[in-house]
C-alpha cells in the first residue's frame, strides 16, 4: 500500500500545483471587490454578496476607439478588476488595443496571464520570443478574424502593417494580468538602473545606454 499511496500523494500535488498556476479559483459565487486602504491582501476584499448590484458586472464604453496619438501609436484600454469590481477572483479579464497606421504595442509581458486575441479590423504581425535558452521567435501575420495566443509570461507584440487603423479584442487569464514594457522597465526603471549594468548587459557604450534612458526616463 505504501507506494502506491506515495504515486497517488505526488499525482495529487501535482495537480494541484497546475490547478493553482493562475489565479485561485472562488469558493462562492462571486467576490465583488471592495477596497480596504489599511490593509493589502492578495487580490481584493469582498464586499457581503447580498450587497451587489448590476453595474458591479459591468463596463461601458469599449466600442470607443482608444487615442493613439503617441509615440508608438497604439492604445490599451483596460476592463479588469479596476474597472469592473465583480471580476475579482474569477481570473479573467479584457482589452481592447487601438492601433493608428503602422502602431505597435511594444514587447512587453503579462506576469500573471496568457492572452487570447482576436482581430476586429486590420492587419497585424504578432509575435513571441520563448524563454532561454532558446529565446526562438514565433510569429504570424493576422487578419480580421483571425486568433492568436500569446503564452503566460513570455515578451510579446504586435504591430499594425497596414496604412489602416487596426482593432483587437483580447482576454487575459487574470483579473490582473500585469503588464511589464521591456524598453520601459529597462530604460525608464525609478530609480534608473545603473549605467554599468545597462552597459555590460547589452554589450555597449554607455553614452548608448544614456541615450536610450533619455527616450524611457
Amino acid at each position: 500500500m505504501g507506494a502506491p499511496f506515495l504515486i497517488v500523494t505526488i499525482f495529487l500535488t501535482l495537480a494541484s500545483s497546475f490547478a493553482f498556476a493562475s489565479d485561485p479559483s472562488p469558493l462562492q459565487d462571486f467576490c465583488v471587490a471592495v477596497n480596504n486602504p489599511k490593509l493589502f491582501v492578495n487580490g481584493k476584499f469582498c464586499q457581503d454578496p447580498k450587497l451587489a448590484t448590476a453595474d458591479d458586472f459591468f463596463f461601458k464604453g469599449l466600442n470607443i476607439a482608444g487615442n493613439t496619438s503617441n509615440k508608438v501609436g497604439s492604445n490599451v484600454t483596460t476592463v479588469n478588476v479596476a474597472q469592473i469590481a465583480g471580476l475579482n477572483t474569477l481570473g479573467i479579464s479584457l482589452v481592447r488595443i487601438d492601433y493608428a497606421p503602422y502602431g505597435l504595442n511594444p514587447p512587453h509581458t503579462h506576469p500573471r496571464a496568457t492572452e487570447i486575441l482576436t482581430v476586429l479590423e486590420g492587419t497585424l504581425y504578432v509575435g513571441f520570443v520563448t524563454s532561454n535558452p532558446d529565446n526562438r521567435l514565433i510569429t504570424k501575420v493576422l487578419n480580421k478574424g483571425d486568433v492568436f495566443v500569446f503564452p503566460v509570461g513570455l515578451i510579446h507584440f504586435q504591430f499594425n502593417t497596414g496604412d489602416t487603423n487596426a482593432v483587437v479584442i483580447a482576454g487575459l487569464s487574470s483579473q490582473n494580468p500585469g503588464v511589464i514594457t521591456i524598453a520601459n522597465a529597462v530604460f525608464g526603471s525609478k530609480p534608473p538602473i545603473s549605467d554599468d549594468v545597462l552597459a555590460k548587459a547589452l554589450q555597449v557604450d554607455k553614452k548608448v545606454v544614456d541615450y536610450l534612458k533619455a527616450q524611457f526616463g
